[in-house]
């Protein structure tokens, strides 16, 4: 077969015989593969191969589980009957599995070109995949590559190693059938491949102007002497103790301040999650796989996660934002497109992002949130995903605080001791490599995270949009941080939710004297401290404005 007759008769397969694939054919294709281009000559893709019955039907499974829920992503009964009658995977039938992956810690060796570009390792382990493909077509074989699968589950049933990333699972085998010569889907009338590419040439650029990175914000308040005073006696006037109330009475002081009324009432409570990936996660200072992110986000689009349960308990509105996550999700999904990039680079040997990029995520974050203040929210909680960002947060904290980068460190989402000390050496390596200035602005861009910045500025615009700012764990307090360096009069606003069991996140609030409402010993971030809290501050606003006073019960006040 010529080349051009390759392409064309190459077909995602889903229907094979029963024939066994010599081994010879399987060693063909596997040396296509690694003919196959590798960005920076990384070298970094792995196979496996799958012949084990077992290992099979519990892939198989895997497969059932997600595709149930792929199921339910439309609501037309035709289509989702048509849908279920496809043939998406052939895991059992096939005679061999292969599953391609890559190995991330490639980018643990420097190589132009791969300073914590994942995806560009990825994108390698891609072209073996086609060339495998192509390989195995022209040896009258087929293969088929099943992505449905929850990439987390499957790593952990095949034991595959936490550096290596499988593309999914490929089945292999001899063809049963050529589709009537066309892709499978548009056999079955599901969708019609276009006749030619689409290609369109560009003649001009578009001039990007973003704006200056501002760090002299503050709102000018007139003397609230007064106003204090009878905010102040109709907390003391209430039946009860002065006092008494302890936080209650505190937040709910704060609460009429910022809302500038001696009724304050919360409106359109919202938390924002944040989600990005980092460059540092390259290197192996998470205990989950970078990829973690990408599945989380799904978790929290499909409802299913910490943070979705406790918005639906105390009917807080939930915004996802997709800051900067190493994946393209679907345009319509209910998500907010915010991504600066596919991940920052890491810090370890160059900057995390551009100052084009942190001017970019300056923009995004006063964006979203005066979104939401126009809608009539006048609360806004913030939280945080991104796999690698406890070492951002912590490498942050320590430059902008002068604290030593060990008291800086914590175990995020899970590191053993062992790993938690190369965390720190790596972090301790990273702040030793930095030879730029010890300004705001240049800190940031080189050590940041585009969802860090992102809600740094969103809480910015909340302050000037006089909305009450919810502060969740250790991450969201760093943003804060960073906030404050440019407005110090933004702890006004703020509601620092808990403390949580991240080493340094105590050490954190008492820098920036905040009292926090719980201590739960919480680390999970998404935002859930705000949510856990939220009733706390729903009791303040309530005994503010429905409890009887003194005068009003006719109770003697002495």
């Amino acid at each position: 077969m010529n080349l051009e007759d390759i392409l064309k008769s190459r077909r995602d397969t889903r229907h094979f015989t029963a024939d066994e694939v010599p081994d010879k054919v399987i060693e063909k294709a596997l040396q296509a593969g690694h003919w196959a281009p590798s960005v920076g000559l990384t070298d970094a893709t792995r196979y496996y191969i799958i012949k084990s019955k077992e290992v099979k039907t519990a892939v198989k499974n895997l497969f059932i589980d997600y595709n149930k829920k792929a199921e339910e992503l439309t609501d037309n009964p035709e289509q989702k009957e048509h849908y279920k009658s496809l043939k998406l995977e052939a895991i059992e039938e096939a005679p061999i599995g292969l599953i391609i992956a890559y190995d991330r810690s490639v980018l643990n060796q420097f190589t132009i070109g791969t300073v914590g570009s994942n995806e560009a390792v990825k994108f390698s382990s891609v072209c073996a995949a086609q060339n495998i493909w192509l390989s195995l077509t022209e040896q009258g074989y087929g293969m088929g590559w099943v992505s449905i699968l929850n990439y987390h589950q499957f790593k952990k049933i095949l034991d595959l190693p936490e550096n290596m990333e499988p593309l999914g699972y490929f089945c292999i085998g001899k063809p049963a059938t050529n589709y009537g010569n066309q892709p499978m889907l548009q056999q079955l009338h599901w969708k019609q491949k276009s006749e030619a590419p689409v290609c369109t040439e560009i003649q001009n650029i578009t001039e990007s102007t973003v704006s200056e990175f501002v760090q002299n914000q503050s709102r000018k308040h007139e003397s609230q002497s007064e106003f204090n005073a009878l905010l102040q006696e109709k907390i003391d006037s209430k039946t009860k103790p002065i006092g008494a109330l302890g936080t209650l009475e505190t937040l709910a002081f704060q609460m009429a301040t910022v809302f500038e009324t001696l009724n304050p009432k919360i409106t359109n409570p919202n938390i924002i999650v944040f989600a990005a990936d980092h460059g540092i996660a390259n290197h192996g200072v998470s205990a989950y796989p970078q990829d973690v992110t990408r599945q989380m986000v799904g978790n929290f689009l499909e409802g299913g996660a910490a943070i979705n349960v406790f918005c639906n308990q105390n009917n807080i509105n939930l915004s996802i934002v997709d800051s900067g996550v190493n994946y393209d999700f679907p345009t319509n999904t209910k998500l907010i497109h915010a991504k600066i990039a596919k991940g920052t680079q890491s810090f370890l040997h160059a900057p995390a992002m551009t100052e084009t990029e942190l001017q970019l995520s300056f923009e995004k974050g006063k964006s979203i949130v005066s979104s939401i203040a126009e809608k009539g929210s006048n609360c806004i909680g913030f939280g945080e995903m991104g796999i690698g960002n406890t070492s951002t947060a912590s490498v942050l904290m320590s430059l902008l605080t002068g604290f030593p980068i060990e008291e800086c460190i914590g175990k995020g989402a899970g590191v053993a001791d062992e790993k938690l000390i190369q965390k720190q050496n790596l972090l301790k390596k990273a702040i030793e490599n930095y030879s730029g200035q010890a300004e705001l602005k240049q800190l940031v861009a080189y050590f940041g995270g585009f969802e860090i910045i992102q809600m740094a500025s969103g809480m910015l615009t909340a302050f000037d949009h006089k909305m009450l700012i919810l502060i969740d764990g250790f991450i969201c307090s760093v943003a804060f941080l960073i906030a404050s360096k440019i407005n110090p009069d933004i702890i006004k606003n703020a509601v620092f939710c808990h403390c949580s069991a991240e080493k340094a996140h105590q050490k954190l609030l008492d820098y920036l004297n905040a009292k926090p409402i719980l201590n739960l010993d919480l680390r999970l971030g998404e935002g859930t401290g705000c949510a856990i809290a939220f009733p706390i501050l729903k009791s303040a606003e309530l005994f503010l404005n429905e409890m009887a006073s003194f005068e009003s019960a006719g109770v003697n006040r002495k």
